[in-house]
């Protein structure tokens, strides 16, 4: 495994993307460099319209243990601490506004802001013997960003418990409390992954791009607002070469032709 960068990208013929975090020896910890890296190669991403889905996945025994918190206790001031959690923030927010699927192939640990990355993903796939929490209470830090992802994919109930406690849940159970999306065996995660890949790549870019865009803004909208703006994306959508292709191919009970 190369160390040079943190982040190692690989790209098929299909477009999809594995971005790889190589931080093996410290668990994959998000150090300033890390962030860096991640939020350069999703930027890049972002304006590539040949890309159709995005695995992030992690060297070592370990998918992402959060923070580096020996960078963070070398600097400790209001300041570093607030362009720290704010270059977090904007990676994360990077992931959802991405116009593909972002997938988490998770095995090991994630933990604190690692599990934030698992939440953050639009899907994850997690191997059975992994592990999930949001540990910063157990140094006497709660994790509040964390939280924010946390939240909007757990019950209130259920984050809260992970937040004040730091216990861990195994994948099974993050799978049942909608953390992660489906658990295999170690040994059958990247080909659990490339099933999950090869169903989004089958679609059309153009009516997922859309359809991700809409399924994140209407969930901060109220009911009303959330319809009128799903109506107009799905009027859109319709008009759509894609989806008029695929309406068609249903009508005369063939495959579409989305090539």
């Amino acid at each position: 495994m190369s160390e040079e960068p943190l982040l190692l990208q690989t790209r098929d013929a299909r477009g999809v993307v594995t971005l790889t975090m190589n931080r093996p020896q410290a668990f994959n910890a998000l150090s300033e460099a890390m962030l860096g890296a991640l939020q350069q190669a999703l930027d890049a991403l972002a304006e590539d319209g040949a890309v159709r889905a995005v695995v992030i996945a992690a060297a070592g025994r370990a998918f992402c243990a959060g923070h580096d918190l020996r960078e963070m206790r070398a600097e400790p001031s209001m300041d570093y601490y607030r362009k720290l959690f704010g270059q977090c923030a904007r990676m994360m927010l990077t992931i959802q506004r991405l116009p593909v699927p972002v997938i988490a192939r998770v095995h090991g640990i994630a933990t604190a802001a690692g599990c934030q990355l698992v939440a953050m993903c639009d899907l994850a796939v997690a191997a059975s013997d992994s592990r999930f929490a949001v540990s910063g209470i157990n140094v006497g830090l709660f994790c509040s960003t964390p939280s924010v992802a946390l939240s909007r994919n757990l019950s209130r109930k259920h984050a809260f418990e992970m937040l004040v406690t730091g216990d861990f849940i195994g994948a099974e159970e993050a799978r049942a409390k909608g953390l992660v999306n489906r658990v295999v065996p170690p040994d059958q995660l990247d080909a659990e992954v490339e099933r999950l890949v090869a169903s989004i790549v089958a679609k059309p870019r153009v009516s997922i791009a859309a359809g991700k865009g809409l399924f994140y803004r209407q969930l901060e909208k109220g009911i009303a607002a959330a319809y009128d703006d799903a109506g107009e994306t799905m009027a859109c959508n319709m008009m759509d070469e894609a989806a008029l292709e695929g309406v068609q191919a249903f009508i005369e009970k063939r495959k579409p032709n989305w090539n």
